[in-house]
């Protein structure tokens, strides 16, 4: 009996395993109702993961196979089991987005105006504790939202929008990044600066001071009214 003939008929024990083909399975997933029971099946989807598919009780299962060590998931991870309790642990790196408020109520005029990221005090300028954060991790603001309250004054104000940082080591307030509002203000409206309107990354490293000013061309507000502001920032957590 030849060496092939042998390869065959031990390939052939136990359920079958199938590659499909690049214009079949390979491309997409299998479906449960073209799959006999016991059946496996490999599937290289479009996200790069190559994932074996197999029918027990009329179920489909899958699991996700890796050549570079990332993983997938398209649902929910759940880390509690029904019967006992889990834990999530991260043990080098995360990503995830941390939400900052700014609110504070003021007369802003045509002033560089900071503000605070605790309390409600705005500054003139960063070197105050309620108008700086630092920053335990590399930060790239997400997006900003403003909220001016009643505006009484120059709705037409544009306004600027600033991202500072001072580094480790010294007091010198250094711009990393700014957008200038342009369009009309409303009253109780919002409106969002996401990260890609600023004119370069607002991209500030771990360690630094970080600083939002914001500055109007006309005084919008002729008077002493309430700004409700939140930045949301992408975070670099390192354990």
């Amino acid at each position: 009996m030849s060496e092939r003939l042998l390869r065959s008929i031990q390939n052939s024990k136990g359920n079958s395993v199938s590659s499909g083909s690049t214009k079949g399975t390979m491309s997409h997933a299998p479906s449960k109702s073209n799959m006999s029971e016991g059946e496996e099946v490999y599937a290289l989807l479009p996200n790069g993961t190559l994932y074996l598919y197999k029918k027990v009780n009329g179920l489909l299962f899958r699991s996700g196979l890796s050549y570079n060590g990332n993983n997938v998931v398209d649902n929910n991870l759940d880390v509690k089991g029904k019967t006992s309790t889990g834990t999530l642990e991260y043990k080098n790196k995360f990503i995830d987005h941390r939400i900052f408020i700014h609110n504070f109520p003021d007369n802003i005029g045509t002033d560089v105006t900071f503000l605070p990221w605790q309390g409600t005090g705005e500054q003139a300028s960063m070197n105050n504790a309620t108008s700086s954060f630092l920053t335990p991790y590399t930060m790239t603001c997400h997006k900003i939202l403003f909220r001016p309250e009643s505006l009484a004054g120059a709705t037409s104000a544009n306004i600027t929008f600033t991202i500072h940082r001072q580094d480790d080591g010294d007091t010198t307030t250094d711009t990393v990044a700014s957008f200038i509002h342009t369009p009309t203000l409303v009253s109780n409206t919002l409106f969002t600066i996401n990260e890609s309107d600023f004119n370069v990354s607002p991209k500030v490293e771990a360690g630094s001071k970080v600083g939002i000013s914001i500055e109007a061309t006309i005084d919008p507000a002729g008077g002493n009214i309430d700004y409700y502001i939140t930045s949301v920032w992408r975070v670099e957590v390192e354990i």
